[in-house]
């Protein structure tokens, strides 16, 4: 039998800086939950909205695996591999924190918010040599079809990290649907719904809310609106 965990939209740590409005699914930095900590080698995943020419200054990381998806706005970088650049929606941005990096993120934009998700990912591998990925992606991929976006292969589609995980975007119409097959034994799936209202399972989500299932090797995933999601297929054990 599948097991699942429901993690309503309201139920997450908020953070208001002023500058910066984070929703948190898992325990992070002033938000601590002993029963939200992780769910298997995910260990963050931060909705994050920052106000115009503002941004998390230069600080450091290892043995991390940090993506960022920037769902509105343009995401200016920078780090310590002397890398710079600006990620906008229809982008994907992963790092290997690795041995140590420092890096920058601020709103590129002077005039406009900036809203992306911020998920890190337990590595495979420790103390590698750290290493930045980009891309950009073709946004029709993933209207009524799943978008392969990230995986441990770096011949595969998508930016790649140091961890058995995938990550999946969607954009189905009303109606539609399908069925996701876990892309390795003991792994499990965290899907986060960035819009509208899909079911999974039988679990009805709105915006927001996500669903842990694991402990299956496969689940349906059924369009009740118009609607855009994110599936993390992590390994449960790590």
């Amino acid at each position: 039998m599948a097991q699942t965990i429901l993690h309503k939209a309201n139920t997450r740590g908020h953070a208001d800086h002023g500058w910066l409005h984070s929703y948190q699914s898992f325990s992070f930095a002033g938000y601590y939950n002993p029963q939200r900590m992780n769910f298997g080698a995910l260990r963050v995943l931060n909705d994050d909205t920052v106000d115009p020419g503002m941004g998390f200054g230069k600080h450091p990381h290892d043995n991390m695996e940090i993506i960022s998806i920037p769902l509105e706005g343009d995401l200016e970088h920078k780090d310590s591999m002397n890398n710079v650049a600006v990620i906008k929606n229809g982008d994907i941005q992963a790092m290997s924190a690795g041995t140590g990096i420092f890096h920058s993120e601020y709103n590129f934009d002077r005039t406009s918010e900036v809203k992306f998700l911020q998920i890190w990912i337990y590595p495979n591998k420790r103390n590698v040599e750290p290493r930045y990925d980009q891309i950009s992606l073709n946004l029709e991929d993933r209207h009524n079809k799943l978008q392969q976006v990230l995986s441990p292969n770096p011949d595969d589609a998508g930016v790649w990290i140091h961890q058995d995980a995938w990550l999946h975007l969607g954009k189905f119409d009303k109606g539609l649907n399908t069925e996701y097959t876990i892309k390795k034994e003991g792994n499990g799936v965290y899907a986060f719904v960035l819009s509208g209202e899909v079911i999974i399972n039988g679990e009805t989500l709105s915006s927001r809310d996500a669903l842990g299932i694991w402990d299956t090797d496969k689940f349906t995933i059924e369009a009740g609106t118009d609607t855009e999601f994110l599936l993390i297929d992590v390994p449960m054990k790590f």
